[in-house]
C-alpha cells in the first residue's frame, strides 16, 4: 500500500500530540492517517509510523504486507532501475546479484553504539554514548533523510508466529534490498500484525540509507552514506542505523535486534539470546538430540548447521545457522527456538564438499549480495570447487576475460546469500514449531591453529560459562579488522552482546542456578576444527567427519556413559572412544589433535587474565575462580 504525502503541516487542522519517541510533533493528511489506521489497530504503531514519516520526510509510505507479490514487485522495480541483475532462469530461478559499495561490505563495528543509561550498563567492549548526546546527533541527521525515496514499514515477527518464545519488531527503511532482505530473513508483514494486535509491544527499527534525492537527481546503484551509525537504545528497546545499506547493519531484525536488543530482554526476563546455530541429530537407531553451538562470524556454523555427515546411519538436521533464543519449557528443559527465517550465510568457501546442501538451498528465490557474475548468467566465489568459463563479473562489477586474468578475488571475502530456510533439503521438521527444541547440548568452537584439541567437556555449568566466556578466534571477514589476529570473543557475542559482558557472564550463571531441574540441563562442549601441524597443514578433514565428533558429544550427554577421560582443561575422549572407522587420519595426528600442552594453555591463561581485567568489579568471583582454577590444574600437569 503506498501512501503519498509531503508531510508539510496542515495549517488548518489542529496537530495531535503524542508520546513522541523523538518528542517532535507531527501532522499528516487526514486521508493518510486514516490509511495509517486501517492498516493496524495498534494506536502506539500507528502514532509511530507517522511519527517516522514526519521525521524522515519521504516521498512514499509503503505499507508492507509481506507476500509474495510485493516481493516479486520490488525485485522487479529494482532490476529495472540497475539495482539489482537477474540471474539466467535457467540455472537459478528468481535470483538476482546486487553489488554493494566498496565501502558498505561488513558490519561497522566501529560505528556501532550501545547507549545505555550509563557507560557501565554498557561495559568495556562497547562502544557508548549517553543517549541524549546520541539524539542530538542523529535527529539531525535521520531529518529529511528519505527525501524523494519511499519509506517502506516493515512489521515483522522474530520467531514462529505466536511462540511465547518469539518477539515483534516494526522497522521502516528506505531501502527495498533491505525489503527484499528482510521478506526472507523474518516472518514479515500480516501475520506479524496479526499477533501484535491492539495493544502488542513491539521492537521500533529506523533504518536510512542517508542519501535523499533532490528532484531530479540521478540515483546510486548502491546509495548509502560514509558517515555510518548504528545504534541501539536498550532501555528503550529501539534501533537506529544510518548511512549503510548492508547486512546487519540494515537488516535490523538480525544482529541488532535477535542479539543486542533481545541479550537485553533475555537479561530482565530471565532467557537467553545467543549467537548460535541449533541442528538436529540423529542416531541410526532413529534417537533425536538438539545441539546449540556458538561460533564466531564465518568460521563455520552454517556448514556444522547443514553438515551431510560421513558416519553411516547418522543424519543432521538445521533450525538454524546463527541465532538461538532460549527459555525453559514447563517440563524444565531448556528450549530454543530459530528467530530468523532464512540463511544469510558468507559465500566464498561454500563449496560441495564443505556444504553441499547450502548450494541446493541457493538454486532458487536466493538474494546474492557482492558474489562475482559469470558468462552464462550464474554466480561464482572463491572456494566454490569449479572453474567458470569465459568472461567473469567481479563484485566491483569490473569484467574480466577470464579467472586467470583477475589479480584480485572476484568475490568479496564477506559476500553473501539470502536464501529462505524453508527451502534448505535439510531442514529439520520442527524448525517453524513455536514451542521450539529441548537442547542437550551446548557448544563452543573458534579457529584456533594451536593449544585447544578437537573437542573437550565442561565439568558442569559453571565451567562450562567459563569456557564460553574464554573463547578466542583468528579474525575473518565478516567484521572489521585485520584478519588472522587473535582476539577474545566471548561466547562468540563481542560484537553483538547489548550490556556489560561482566553482567552477561552473571546472567549465564544465574541461568544455571535457577534452573527448574538441573538435571536437565544441557551438558558444554568446546571444538577447534582449525589445529594445525608444524607445516601449517590443517590436522583435522572437517565438514562431514565433523559427525565423528558430534557422535561423541551425543553420547556425552548421556549420564551413564563412561567414554571419557579427566584432565585440566576438561573431559576428552578416551583412546578409542571417538569413531574413527574408516577416517584416513594417522594415529600420530589423531594424539596430536588431543594433545595438551601445559605450556600453551598457560599463555591462553595469562591472555584472559589480561583480557578479564577489563570488567574490574563487574567479572563475577566464579569466573575468576574457574580461571585460578584451571591455572592451578595446568601446573600440575
Amino acid at each position: 500500500m503506498f501512501l503519498r504525502n509531503s508531510f508539510r503541516p496542515n495549517l488548518l487542522s489542529a496537530p495531535r500530540k503524542t508520546a513522541s519517541f523523538f518528542s517532535r510533533w507531527y501532522t499528516v493528511s487526514t486521508q493518510d492517517h486514516a490509511r495509517i489506521q486501517k492498516y493496524t489497530q495498534n494506536i502506539k504503531l500507528q502514532r509511530w509510523i507517522e511519527e517516522q514519516a514526519n521525521l524522515c520526510e519521504p516521498k512514499d509510505i509503503h505499507l508492507c504486507d509481506g507476500s509474495t507479490e510485493e516481493y516479486n514487485a520490488l525485485t522487479s522495480m529494482m532490476e529495472k532501475q540497475g539495482v539489482i541483475t537477474r540471474l539466467n532462469p535457467e540455472k537459478r530461478p528468481n535470483s538476482f546479484l546486487a553489488r554493494s559499495d566498496p565501502g558498505d561490505v561488513a558490519r561497522v563495528e566501529s560505528r556501532t553504539f550501545i547507549c545505555s543509561a550509563t557507560k557501565d550498563q554498557a561495559g568495556p567492549t562497547n562502544n557508548w554514548e549517553d543517549p541524549k548526546t546520541m539524539m542530538n546527533t542523529l535527529t539531525p541527521l535521520f531529518s529529511g533523510s528519505m527525501k524523494g525515496r519511499t519509506m517502506y514499514v516493515m512489521p515483522y515477527s522474530m520467531g514462529p508466529l505466536g511462540s511465547s518464545i518469539s518477539h515483534i519488531g516494526v522497522q521502516v527503511t528506505d531501502s527495498p534490498y533491505v525489503v527484499c532482505n528482510m521478506n526472507i530473513m523474518t516472518r514479515m508483514g500480516k501475520g506479524a500484525l496479526d499477533v501484535l494486535g491492539t495493544n502488542g509491544e513491539f521492537v521500533p527499527c529506523t533504518h536510512t540509507l542517508g542519501a535523499p534525492l533532490a528532484e531530479g537527481q540521478k540515483d546510486s546503484d548502491w546509495p548509502c552514506n560514509p558517515n555510518k551509525y548504528i545504534v541501539h537504545f536498550p532501555e528503550k528497546r529501539s534501533i537506529m542505523s544510518y548511512g549503510s545499506g548492508y547486512g546487519g547493519n540494515a537488516l535490523l531484525g538480525k544482529k541488532c535486534f535477535s542479539l543486542r536488543i533481545a541479550s537485553v530482554m533475555a537479561r530482565d526476563q530471565g532467557w537467553l539470546a545467543e549467537h548460535m546455530l541449533i541442528l538436529g541429530i540423529t542416531n541410526p537407531q532413529g534417537e533425536k538430540k538438539y545441539i546449540a553451538a556458538a561460533f564466531p562470524s564465518a568460521c563455520g556454523k552454517t556448514n556444522l548447521a547443514m553438515m551431510t555427515p560421513t558416519l553411516p546411519g547418522w543424519k543432521v538436521e538445521t533450525i538454524g545457522d546463527d541465532i538461538a533464543w532460549m527459555k525453559f519449557g514447563k517440563d524444565g528443559r531448556l528450549y530454543a527456538i530459530n528467530p530468523e527465517n532464512g540463511f544469510f550465510g558468507v559465500a566464498p568457501g561454500t563449496s560441495a564438499k564443505s556444504n553441499p546442501n547450502a548450494l541446493k538451498t541457493v538454486t532458487k528465490n536466493t538474494l546474492f549480495t557482492n558474489v562475482a557474475l559469470t558468462e552464462d548468467g550464474d554466480i561464482w566465489w572463491e572456494g566454490m570447487g569449479t572453474t567458470p568459463k569465459g568472461k567473469i563479473l567481479d563484485w566491483k562489477g569490473k569484467t574480466h576475460a577470464s579467472l586467470e586474468e583477475a589479480r584480485e578475488p572476484v568475490a568479496h571475502p564477506n559476500s553473501r546469500f539470502t536464501a529462505p530456510i524453508a527451502q534448505c533439503p535439510v531442514v529439520d521438521p520442527k524448525w517453524d514449531d513455536p514451542q521450539g527444541v529441548p537442547i542437550s547440548a551446548i557448544v563452543f568452537g573458534g579457529r584456533r591453529s594451536t593449544t585447544v584439541p578437537l573437542v573437550y567437556q565442561g565439568f558442569d555449568w559453571s565451567h562450562g560459562t567459563f569456557m564460553g566466556a574464554s573463547v578466542a578466534s583468528e579474525q575473518t571477514a565478516a567484521a572489521e579488522g585485520p584478519r588472522g589476529q587473535l582476539r577474545h570473543d566471548p561466547f562468540a557475542m563481542l560484537p553483538f552482546c547489548g550490556y556489560n559482558m561482566g553482567d552477561y557472564f552473571q546472567h549465564w550463571l544465574n541461568i544455571g542456578a535457577k534452573a527448574p531441574n538441573p538435571e536437565l540441563l544441557p551438558k558444554f562442549f568446546f571444538v577447534n576444527w582449525f589445529r594445525k601441524g608444524k607445516e601449517g597443514q590443517f590436522l583435522w578433514p572437517g565438514f562431514g567427519e565433523n559427525s565423528r565428533v558430534l557422535k561423541w558429544i551425543i553420547e556425552r550427554t548421556d549420564p551413564k556413559n563412561t567414554s571419557a577421560e579427566k584432565t585440566a582443561i576438561g573431559y576428552i575422549p578416551k583412546e578409542g572412544a571417538l569413531d574413527t572407522t574408516g577416517l584416513q587420519v594417522p594415529a600420530e595426528i589423531m594424539k596430536e589433535l588431543f594433545t595438551i600442552r601445559p605450556q600453551d594453555w598457560l599463555l591462553d591463561v595469562q591472555s584472559l587474565n589480561k583480557y578479564f581485567s577489563i570488567f574490574g568489579s563487574k567479572l563475577p568471583q566464579e569466573i575468576r575462580s574457574q580461571l585460578n582454577g584451571l591455572e592451578d590444574r595446568l601446573k600440575k600437569m
